[in-house]
């Protein structure tokens, strides 16, 4: 792929597309959101409005860092607490399916809000080929495909998408990320899915659960961060084990660590990290979040797996 000819010919479809118009960008902080929201801003300046939808299942300081990063490229970027619709999009439900779906529709009705008062008529968003696979596929379904399978956005949420990255992968993303001057931090970030920290929790996504993989997958990535993993996370289970908590039997929760090498997130293998740092890990989780009675460490390739876990 010539990157800077994939640039040129992306601005310029952009442009063709919204026309006069408004467009509303929709950022979540990883590479390809943030590889489209470039673009999206040189192509279209003051047309564009850049929003990161904080829905309370980010990472740890997610949307102050992804603020303070756009700001020093310029891009202003408006944070729109939508924590309240999400979780209840999610409560209740614990099939994964059903989960993602409710997640995709939250999504959307929420930029649907932001469009509407824009006056926007088009939603930037970053769709890459994986997610079009996996979800024409049937492996799971990805929060940001609509068209597809079969769904008008127009139709159903008032806007139109534009999706430039859709037939490239994400090294290729990173490629395109880099060369438009995203800073390593960006172009090179463990990818992070789309339906956030809900992917990580068996069951009930509840603002408590999502508190503690939240605090438990910061462990992880800090402790893997010499080892630069493709992506490495931490679940909750919903299941429970016993432990011992100050002498006593507590039936506690149980995390499952996750690490994995890939090129494309087609395919996947378990990071081969060292004892000790599964061990360091294993010790932090369970001495900093006492619910947590358990840490076990998984070893299955993608497939049969998927990487994450809903």
């Amino acid at each position: 792929m010539n990157v800077k000819e994939f640039i040129e010919t992306q601005l310029e479809e952009i442009k063709r597309t919204v026309g006069p118009g408004n467009a509303i960008s929709a950022l979540s902080g990883g590479v390809d959101s943030s590889a489209c929201t470039v673009l999206a801003h040189r192509a279209l300046g003051s047309q564009l409005k850049s929003v990161f939808i904080d829905h309370g299942l980010m990472r740890a300081g997610e949307a102050q860092e992804i603020v303070q990063v756009f700001a020093g490229l310029g891009i202003a970027v408006d944070v729109a607490d939508k924590k309240k619709e999400y979780f209840a999009a999610l409560q209740g439900k614990a099939d994964p399916e059903e989960k993602r779906k409710a997640f995709r529709y939250a999504f959307y009705s929420s930029f649907g809000q932001e469009v509407l008062k824009s006056k926007a008529r088009f939603l930037i968003q970053g769709t890459i080929a994986a997610d079009i696979i996996e979800t024409q596929k049937g492996v799971k379904t990805q929060h940001n495909i609509l068209e597809q399978i079969g769904i008008d956005p127009e139709k159903g949420f008032g806007f139109k998408v534009i999706e430039p990255l859709k037939e490239l992968f994400k090294q290729e993303v990173r490629l395109v990320a880099k060369e438009l001057g995203l800073p390593e931090s960006i172009w090179n970030r463990m990818p992070f899915p789309g339906p956030a920290l809900a992917t990580r929790i068996i069951g009930e996504v509840t603002p408590e659960r999502v508190d503690l993989v939240r605090a438990a997958t910061s462990i992880v990535e800090e402790e893997v961060a010499a080892h630069k993993p493709f992506q490495a996370f931490a679940v909750l289970l919903e299941d429970k084990g016993t432990g011992i908590v100050d002498g006593k039997r507590h039936f506690g929760n149980i995390v499952i660590v996750r690490s994995v090498e890939s090129q494309d997130a087609m395919t996947a293998e378990p990071s081969p990290l060292p004892w000790a740092t599964l061990m360091k890990i294993s010790k932090r989780i369970t001495a900093e979040l006492p619910g947590v009675t358990r840490v076990a460490y998984e070893l299955t390739s993608k497939p049969p797996a998927t990487i994450e876990y809903i």
